[in-house]
Parts: C-alpha cells; structure tokens; sequence
C-alpha cells in the first residue's frame, strides 16, 4: 500500500480548509486560511501543498471542493476555472494552478456537490441512492449525488437559485440577489436576513415570525427537491439553520407544500428525511473523497471514517 497520502481542499467564501491524510480520522496536516484574492489564495495552497509532498514523500492526488460556478466539463479549455462568480476577484481563477506538479492526480467539485457525496457515502445520508446537501448560510447552494455519483450536466445545480412563492407577510422586500427577485438565496439566506431585519435569525426571539417566513422558503425549497428529484434524504447545513427551532419549521412547511402527494413526508416521516449534517465539514470530506476516487488503485484500500467521525 502506498504510504502517500491524499490532499483535500474546501474552499468556502471566507475560509478555505486544507488537509492531508490517509484516513479521515487522522489527518496528517490541517490548514485554515482566510478566503482572499483568487490567485494569492491558490499559490498559497499551492505552497502547502509543496511543502507537503516534501514532509510526506509525495501526494496521491488532490481533491477541491470550491464555490461555484465552476467549469466541470474536463474537455472544456476553461475546465476547473471559476466562472461568473459575484466574487470579482475570483472569476477566471484556474484551480489547477493550485497543483505543485501539472501531473499530480487532481479532481475538483462544487463544495455542495462534495458535501453530498460525503454525506451518502459515510454520513447522513448513508444507504441512499438519491441525495441532497443544501448549506443556507451566506449563500444558499446545493448538491446532489445519485448513486454515488455527483449530479453535472449543463453545468451543475444551482438550487439555490430556485423559485419560491413570496410569504404574505414578505411582499415588500427587494431580494438582494441580482439575477432573480423571488429566489431562495434571494430571500432566506444570511444576507437576505441581515438586510430585512439587521440581525441574524438566531439572534431573534424563538417565536419570531421572521423565522417562519424563512422556514417557510427552506420548506418550499425542500418539497421541491422532494417532488423534482426524488430526493430520499436531503441534508441541511450552514449557519442560519443554527437558529434553533428552524429546522423543524422547515420540516413543517415541506409537509404543508406536500399535502399528502407523495408518501413518506408527512412531518413525523420528515424528521428522518430532512436531517442536520453528520460532518463538521462535509466539504472537506467530499474533497478527500474525490482525491481518494482520482488516486485510487486496487492495491489501495481505504476505510475512510468511524461512524462517530466529527472533523
């Protein structure tokens, strides 16, 4: 067995995660750094990466897991490059150019996508062939992996910026996206938040009624993904959904867009479908886990995590 490990990046809108390991439940090295410049932060990986193939002999391939829109197509010229981000210093970043060695295996994902396959393959959503990671936080994004494999076509999901019908009670908002009024990152995420009411959703009373117009949003968004692409689990991470109770008021307003259309989703069977995250990082875990998948060889065999793994 090859004693090189395997390299994981995540790399999020203020903090990018590096680390290096042959099994999730002993990482060799663990780096954070601030989200920066596109190209300043990517030699500065690249740095890490170097120094780490010197310490451990070398590397077996490199995961990414980044924020989109990202390149996904391999015979694209612009393949692994950062598309129309509303980051402007990002737009056009090559995320090969993270790569000490152009030879050096390399896969790169949606950071939601990788969430996903982590998720199905070790955590929540374990035992699953369809499943959806959703993060609501600065953003609101999603992935989605069916039997093993992240969901690519045209481009990749962009769940966040489906529709949702507006609450009564929320009429008047301008949504702060600046493609769609009525989308769901438009209208629930931490932004959208802070811009409609100056505070998080968790610094609010617990019978707010601002929670239940964004758990109402989450619902929507949910019983869409429910309806559209059979999901069996859909996990639900980022930082709005710390705001305690909101989690069960999605599950609430998924049920009542249901309406007894599809079986398995009244709000009793919804506490086993839509679930928090196993992993502290499912990013960082899907970006080992499309290292693993490049660097792969019979000879190698990788148990990669304990059921109670918490990164």
């Amino acid at each position: 067995m090859s004693s090189r490990p395997f390299a994981a990046i995540e790399a999020g809108g203020t903090k990018c995660l590096l680390a290096i390991g042959h099994h999730l439940d002993q990482w060799l090295e663990h780096h954070r750094l601030p989200t920066g410049n596109g190209e300043v932060t990517v030699a500065r990986l690249r740095d890490l990466l170097d120094a780490a193939i010197t310490t451990h002999g070398g590397l077996r391939a490199v995961g990414v897991a980044a924020f989109g829109p990202l390149q996904l197509d391999p015979s694209a010229l612009d393949y692994a490059h950062v598309l129309a981000t509303p980051k402007p210093d990002w737009q056009g970043t090559d995320w090969r150019r993270v790569l000490p060695h152009a030879q050096l295996p390399f896969a790169i994902d949606t950071d939601v996508n990788a969430a996903a396959l982590a998720e199905q393959r070790w955590g929540a959503a374990r035992n699953t062939d369809c499943a959806v990671y959703l993060t609501v936080g600065t953003g609101i994004g999603g992935g989605i992996v069916i039997r093993g494999q992240p969901v690519h076509g045209a481009l990749h999901p962009e769940i966040g910026h489906l529709h949702v019908q507006r609450h009564a009670d929320d009429m008047h908002f301008r949504s702060i996206c600046r493609f769609h009024a009525d989308c769901v990152e438009g209208l629930a995420s931490g932004p959208a938040i802070l811009a409609r009411h100056g505070q998080a959703l968790s610094a609010m009373s617990p019978d707010s009624s601002a929670i239940d117009i964004i758990a109402d949003y989450l619902g929507q968004l949910c019983a869409q993904l429910l309806l559209g692409v059979a999901a069996q689990r859909i996990v639900i991470g980022g930082g709005v959904m710390q705001t305690e109770g909101l989690l069960n008021r999605v599950r609430y307003h998924c049920a009542q867009r249901i309406n007894g259309y599809l079986p398995g989703c009244d709000v009793d069977a919804l506490q086993t479908r839509i679930v928090v995250p196993h992993f502290a990082d499912s990013g960082l875990v899907g970006a080992f886990a499309l290292a693993v998948a490049q660097g792969f060889d019979p000879g190698h065999q990788v148990d990669m995590v304990s059921n109670n793994s918490q990164l």
